[in-house]
């Protein structure tokens, strides 16, 4: 099966690495000739731009930032969708809103392609494992279009019905939880911190205790250690809550603790943080109250 794998960054390197070892025939597409370099050492083949695949490309999974990104790598001018097999599947990863999923979904269905509304969950070091988490919705088809990648990139893949639109509606209610536990992390550690807490006692304290979580247990491991090397960063959690309160408007729901949560990593970006590990979003409390940070 020949694969195409749009968006060679942190996660989709690791899913394009993932098909390789799967024995798919596998073509990375990315405008970062670096990322393309470590992909054809991996021994893939890799392009840097979508309209580039080659002809024929069975099943297309995109990995990009957003519905906007998506969008243009599969119908804008430089799109691929025209260079896809007849019955092709696209795997849309990317977090975007539902209605954006349903809008992408129709385009191509117009053209004869099938497509998956599949985000994904785990980071870069699930991705390069094989290990995501995907939550799917599509056509009975597009599933089973898609199962040889799906197979490649992940260990559970949610099948939440054929109504497009239900995999992002999951991803952005689970992208609430996420931000706002990061948040909350980097408050709770700020706090310690101002009070006189030795950071790696409270760290192995609340790590042993109720009161953990994974993304305290995740993030503030790298604050302690300095390493603010982005596996995800902080702008994309600007983004992605902003998905949240975007969902949340059409439904006229209140989600004051996504939209406080928001204007922290809002506040991240500003100071230059935006491309920091979304932990160091505990540099807005280190601003506003002079604490001392651990690590390097």
């Amino acid at each position: 099966m020949q694969v195409a794998v749009i968006g060679l960054g942190a996660m989709g390197m690791g899913a394009a690495r993932s098909c390789l070892r799967a024995g798919l025939d596998t073509v990375g597409c990315d405008f970062a000739a670096a990322a393309r370099e470590a992909f054809i050492e991996a021994g893939g083949q890799a392009v840097g731009a979508a309209d580039a695949l080659p002809q024929g490309v069975e099943a297309v999974l995109l990995l990009v930032v957003n519905a906007a990104q998506t969008e243009a790598a599969l119908f804008g001018p430089a799109g691929c969708a025209p260079r896809l097999a007849p019955g092709a599947v696209i795997i849309a990863s990317a977090t975007m809103g539902p209605d954006d999923a349903r809008r992408l979904a129709a385009r191509a269905e117009a053209m004869g392609l099938l497509y998956l509304d599949a985000p994904v969950s785990g980071g870069a070091a699930k991705a390069a494992e094989g290990a995501m988490t995907v939550m799917a919705a599509g056509s009975a088809a597009a599933f089973a279009k898609a199962r040889p990648v799906l197979d490649a990139i992940a260990t559970k893949v949610w099948e939440l019905g054929e109504a497009v639109g239900a995999g992002a509606t999951v991803k952005v209610v689970h992208q609430l939880l996420a931000g706002v536990h990061i948040a909350v992390a980097a408050e709770a550690m700020a706090l310690g911190i101002r009070a006189g807490a030795d950071p790696r006692q409270l760290y192995a304290v609340v790590t042993s205790a109720a009161g953990n979580s994974w993304m305290f247990e995740n993030r503030m491991a790298r604050v302690l250690e300095g390493d603010d090397a982005p596996r995800s960063a902080v702008d994309i959690f600007v983004k992605d809550l902003g998905l949240v309160a975007e969902m949340a408007r059409g439904l006229n729901h209140p989600v004051p603790l996504a939209s406080q949560a928001q204007q922290l990593f809002t506040a991240a970006s500003a100071m230059g943080h935006g491309r920091a590990d979304d932990g160091f979003v505990i540099r807005v409390w280190q601003a506003l109250t002079g604490i001392p940070l651990p690590g390097k």
